[in-house]
């Protein structure tokens, strides 16, 4: 199961404060969690104060796969957690084609030419029934 880094939510009603959490994807926002890493308390004056994160298990969980929340991803980069950005697995590029003036004189070309198209044949109305016509003897 994947595990998440995100916020648990413990407090008074009116006056929440948060719990940085190690915690399984599937669990309730406050459920069971693996372990705390951190507090924050938007009600703090002082800005320090508000976001206390331990750095060393925030960078361990981080590169053990776990993925952390949008609001987390935030400050883990107020706090210049490491870690945070993979580097892209380098893609195969594909050769390009050869213009057909670089192709030798004797060369067949890469693709065949499309056969020419079948003229349709020209659209055949049926008779049109004049009201002149005499109706049948019965």
């Amino acid at each position: 199961m994947s595990v998440k880094l995100r916020f648990v939510r413990i407090g008074k009603k009116n006056r929440p404060a948060y719990r940085l959490c190690a915690i399984e994807s599937r669990r309730a926002r406050d459920g069971a969690y693996l372990e705390n890493i951190g507090y924050y308390d938007p009600y703090v004056s002082d800005d320090k104060k508000k976001v206390r994160i331990n750095k060393e298990r925030a960078e361990h969980w981080l590169r053990v796969g776990a993925r952390p929340s949008l609001a987390v991803l935030h400050f883990f980069k107020q706090e210049k957690i490491s870690g945070l950005i993979r580097p892209k697995p380098k893609r195969k590029r594909r050769k390009k084609a050869a213009p057909a003036a670089a192709q030798p004189a004797g060369a067949a070309p890469a693709k065949k030419p499309k056969p020419p198209k079948k003229p349709k044949p020209p659209k055949v109305q049926a008779p049109v029934e004049s009201s002149a016509a005499p109706p049948p003897n019965a």
